[in-house]
Parts: structure tokens; C-alpha cells; sequence
């Protein structure tokens, strides 16, 4: 039985990689029934918002999303299309694999860690006071007199940090669940409790309450200025890392850097019913239309998102195509030759035909 899936098509760069992603997807011989939309600034202009209502429809029916890049569009007040996915579906984990493949610039050899950060809360939650608002100066005299030692300059703005028993409980629980499925050994809760005892405290109290549920995975906690330290120097003693939003949002582009950049790191928005996948990159809106751009993260989001729908044998042989097109080098964008510069780089299509090709057992 065909997949029903939301193929949404971004802008920049977004449409050309979604559509030879879509090819290389495909040519694993799961049967997909796209429902196929648009998204990002090119379409703000016909409806008003980079995330049309028809998008939305398309996600309740199909409880599953292929993103392409998308611009966040500035100065329109709203804060993006993930976050607005993230708040309508519920989609409160954001998993990022970091992983070395051969062929692929880094200083590292054999990572494999995968980053999982709780999508809904911390500050990040979008609670915030705007300095000098008579709504802020109350909120500050009320701070004053339940603390009277907090110290607040003003004006000032103020944001609010909301980490829940709910919010982190489901979290840790689907890392633990992940590592488990996945043969992974440990899982490391990541915060900065000793500052912030009553919220990324809460974390790691809530954590390893979950973590007594999982006798078998090693459970451990860094704090999150310790983790930026370990991760440089010594990566492979981690496996999968579960932390609240913002740490997750910055140590998600770290892992990426220790692999060779966002151009090879996928990601995924899950939920309880329902999930998208995405490469994390930008939709790089200068190089449109001139298939030029790596579509290798665009590419591994399929993966993923063949691993979710319980395809494991075709995202198995799709990993696979990639890593070993990637490591020849050849037929391979600019990005991922040693030199930028080599005359003998691919374009987008045509890295995505040797993937094909890897699948189909040619070349």
C-alpha cells in the first residue's frame, strides 16, 4: 500500500532538491502517494502567510510531511514555518543524527551520535515581554517583590523558560525508546541544572526517573558548557543526547560541524501522531534554479522518513547509496570535492542520479 506523504516544495533552492529527492526515494520502490504543496516566502504574496491553510489540511490527513528548505521570512512577524508545525501537530521532538561518512571533510572519523531536543518548551516557548510595556513593568515589580535579591535593570525585556514534568518526561521517554530501537548503549541528558535548579533541575530530576525504566541503556548527565567541551574532544564516547530546546538548537548545529556541516545533516519533527522530516539547512535563495546545490541532507530526511513509515530495508539501502556515492567522490557537488573550485563537480540532479544508480545496482 502506497505512503500518504505532504511533499512541501519551500522556495529557493527548496523545489529542485525536494524534487530529486523525491526521484531518489522513489527508486527504492516504496510506493508513495503525494499529496504535493507550497510553502515559504514565494507563495506569501497569493495568501498572506508562508504556511498556507491547504498545507495544514494536507498534514491532518496525511500525519506525515517532507519538507524542503524554506526561507523564514523577516520582518512579517511570524517566526517560521517549523515552529508554527511544531505548535499546530504537536510535534515535540526534534531528532538530528550526526554521522561521519567516508568522503566528507571532517577531523573526526566514526561519529554517530543522535541529538534529541524537546521541540515545545524552554525558552523557545515564545513567552516574552516586550521592554518598557506596562504588562513588563508589572511582571518586573512582581518579580521584585516575590524575590527581592533578583536584580533586573530596566527597562528590560523578559522571557519566560517553562520546562514541565509532561514536556520532559515524553521527551527523555522517546530517547530512551529510540536508543532501544536502535541498539544504542547510552543516553546523556544535557542541561545547566547547577545554575538553573528549578527548570533544567526539574529535567534531570524527571529524567532519571524515566531512566530507572531502562535498566539495560547506560543513563548519564553533562552540563551543557561541559558537552560543548566533551563533543570537540572526544565525540565517540556519546550515542544519543536529550536536552530542553535552546541547548538542543545549538548543540544540534555543533554535531552537525563535527560531521561535515549542515549539508549532510537530516532531521526529523516527531510526535505522538504525526511527523516532519527536513534537511536543517537554509533554502539558500541565491543559488535558485542553477542546480548547484548538495541535496545529500535533503536526500538522509527521506531516510528518515522511510525509517519512520517501517521501511527499515529500503532507508537501509538508501543510506547506503548515499554513503558509497559520497565516498567515491566523484559524482558529487561542489560542496563535497576537496577543492570548491573542481572543474569535474556535479550538479544537484546529477548527484541524485548516481544515488539512483547506486540503488538500482548501476554504476
Amino acid at each position: 500500500m502506497a505512503h500518504a506523504v505532504t511533499l512541501i516544495r519551500g522556495d529557493g533552492t527548496g523545489p529542485e532538491l525536494i524534487e530529486n529527492a523525491r526521484r531518489v526515494v522513489e527508486a527504492t520502490g516504496v510506493q508513495f502517494e503525494w499529496d504535493v504543496v507550497d510553502a515559504g516566502v514565494d507563495v506569501m504574496e497569493q495568501y498572506g502567510t508562508p504556511l498556507p491553510e491547504n498545507v495544514l489540511d494536507s498534514m491532518r490527513r496525511t500525519h506525515v510531511a517532507w519538507k524542503a528548505p524554506i526561507t523564514t521570512p523577516i520582518g512579517t512577524g511570524f517566526r517560521s514555518v517549523n515552529v508554527a508545525f511544531r505548535k499546530e501537530f504537536d510535534l515535540y521532538a526534534n531528532v538530528r543524527p550526526a554521522k561521519t561518512y567516508k568522503g566528507v571533510r571532517s577531523k573526526y572519523d566514526n561519529i554517530d551520535l543522535v541529538l534529541v531536543r524537546e521541540n515545545t518548551e524552554d525558552l523557545y516557548a515564545g513567552i516574552e515581554f516586550e521592554q518598557g510595556l506596562p504588562d513588563t513593568v508589572e511582571l518586573i515589580d512582581w518579580i521584585r517583590r516575590k524575590q527581592p535579591k533578583a536584580v533586573i535593570y530596566e527597562p528590560a525585556g523578559i522571557s519566560i523558560k517553562p520546562i514541565s514534568i509532561k514536556g520532559t518526561e515524553r521527551i527523555v521517554k522517546f530517547a530512551f525508546e529510540y536508543a532501544a530501537k536502535n541498539n544504542r548503549k547510552k543516553v546523556t541528558a544535557v542541561t545547566k541544572a547547577n545554575i538553573m535548579k528549578y527548570t533544567d533541575g526539574l529535567f534531570y530530576a524527571v529524567a532519571r526517573e524515566v531512566a530507572r525504566n531502562y535498566p539495560n541503556i547506560q543513563y548519564d548527565e553533562v552540563l551543557v558548557d561541559n558537552m560543548c567541551m566533551q563533543l570537540v574532544q572526544k565525540p565517540e564516547l556519546y550515542d544519543v543526547l536529550v536536552m530542553p530546546n535552546l541547548y538542543g538548537d545549538i548543540l544540534s548545529d555543533l554535531c552537525a560541524g563535527l560531521v561535515g556541516g549542515l549539508g549532510v545533516a537530516p532531521g526529523a519533527n516527531i510526535g505522538d501522531h504525526g511527523a516532519m522530516f527536513e534537511a536543517v539547512h537554509g533554502s539558500a535563495p541565491k543559488y535558485k534554479g542553477q542546480n548547484k546545490v548538495n541535496p545529500t541532507a535533503v536526500i538522509l530526511s527521506g531516510m528518515l522518513m522511510l525509517r519512520y513509515l517501517g521501511e527499515e530495508d529500503a532507508a537501509t539501502r538508501l543510506e547506503k547509496a548515499v554513503a558509497t556515492v559520497v565516498a567515491e567522490g566523484k559524482s558529487v557537488t561542489y560542496d563535497m570535492k576537496p577543492d570548491r573550485n573542481d572543474p569535474t563537480a556535479v550538479g544537484t540532479s546529477q548527484m541524485a542520479d548516481a544515488v539512483i544508480a547506486k540503488l538500482q545496482g548501476r554504476g
